[in-house]
């Protein structure tokens, strides 16, 4: 705590002392003990305990048997995380620096006179001071205003009394908003680790599922080139055989082609001894080549290829059906699958 350059900015050094030891808690001069936190901020060792009791109700209180464990709880000032031992506030470090301030404070406090108007005076008695409180009115006043004014039939009571019991009050709604706000931050980082948690078994749930629907395709690809390969396969053996006949019938043309041209020729033979020479050996040739002609052919429908036809309906049925299941289903699903292979194994035994 720099009071030194705060003390050097102000004109007044004593009021700006003052408000450098004002307690965020009760907010009045600190109230010996003063501990110091972690974040070099200063409380009433009442008040920290104040608050330290509210953020942790379950911790053992000093009077108590001593808690094993410490607890926790947020600066009031910069919202720094106090984080106790076993000992709570009793294990925090007393600022003996700021307890010595605060003593020299008062005695400089006390050793001055009473500036004029530095205590409120009553509006209707301007020579009065303020120095009780109207229960019934809720409100300060004056002595003579209870005497001879308008709080006759008004109950009264010592200012000083309602000064300290409001301020008591307030320090602890104090307390309590500082508890709340502790709560709340607590459940704020209860609330950003569930949304972390959230995002990343999101994150690895997309990551299974994109890798079980990866295996399908993989499998669905293998499965469709094993089919696609059996189908061109049987294309290339009709396709094979449909070549050899077209070579085969090719070539008994050719030869029935010449055989024709050839018996066209002795036909225009004049002579009959010279056709006689070669008609029979012609017409025998012509006879072969007539049987040969009874060559292999395809059997109707050979050039069908509808004994590939897949019928894939129920099993875009079945994938259409995907989805998440429960582990209950899961389960089911095992059993029947075990009832299924106990089944059958049950039919084998008994076959043997």
């Amino acid at each position: 705590m720099d009071y030194k350059s705060s003390l050097i900015q102000d004109g007044n050094p004593l009021e700006n002392l003052e408000k450098q030891l004002i307690c965020p808690i009760c907010l009045e001069m600190f109230t010996k003990p003063v501990v110091i936190l972690p974040c070099q901020h200063n409380l009433c060792r009442k008040c920290a305990n104040d608050i330290f009791q509210a953020a942790n109700p379950y911790w053992s209180s000093r009077g108590g048997s001593m808690s094993m464990t410490g607890g926790r709880f947020r600066c009031p000032s910069c919202r720094h995380e106090v984080i106790m031992d076993r000992h709570g506030v009793y294990g925090l470090q007393r600022n003996l620096l700021v307890e010595n301030i605060i003593d020299i404070y008062k005695l400089e406090c006390s050793s001055r006179p009473l500036q004029k108007g530095s205590h409120p005076m009553c509006k209707e008695h301007e020579d009065e001071k303020i120095n009780i409180y109207c229960l019934t009115c809720e409100m300060p006043t004056c002595s003579m205003c209870k005497v001879f004014g308008a709080h006759q039939a008004c109950e009264v009571a010592p200012l000083q009394s309602v000064f300290q019991g409001q301020k008591t009050e307030l320090s602890n709604c104090i307390s309590m908003l500082v508890a709340g706000n502790d709560r709340v931050q607590t459940i704020i980082t209860q609330l950003e680790d569930s949304s972390r948690m959230t995002k990343e078994n999101s994150h690895q749930v997309k990551e299974e599922l994109s890798q079980k629907f990866d295996v399908l395709y993989a499998i669905l690809d293998e499965k469709k080139s094993e089919l696609l390969q059996r189908i061109t396969k049987e294309q290339e053996e009709k396709l094979s055989f449909i070549e050899a006949l077209i070579q085969q019938y090719r070539e008994q043309l050719d030869k029935s082609t010449k055989l024709v041209e050839t018996a066209i020729q002795s036909l225009d033979e004049p002579g009959g001894a010279i056709f006689l020479l070669s008609a029979k050996k012609l017409i025998k040739s012509i006879v072969e080549a007539s049987k040969g002609c009874q060559l292999g052919k395809t059997e109707q429908g050979f050039e069908n290829m509808d004994y590939f036809t897949l019928d894939l309906d129920h099993i875009a049925d079945t994938l259409r059906t995907i989805d998440f299941g429960t582990d209950e289903e899961e389960e089911e699903f095992i059993e029947e699958d075990q009832e299924e292979e106990e089944s059958t194994e049950g039919k084998e035994e008994g076959h043997q």
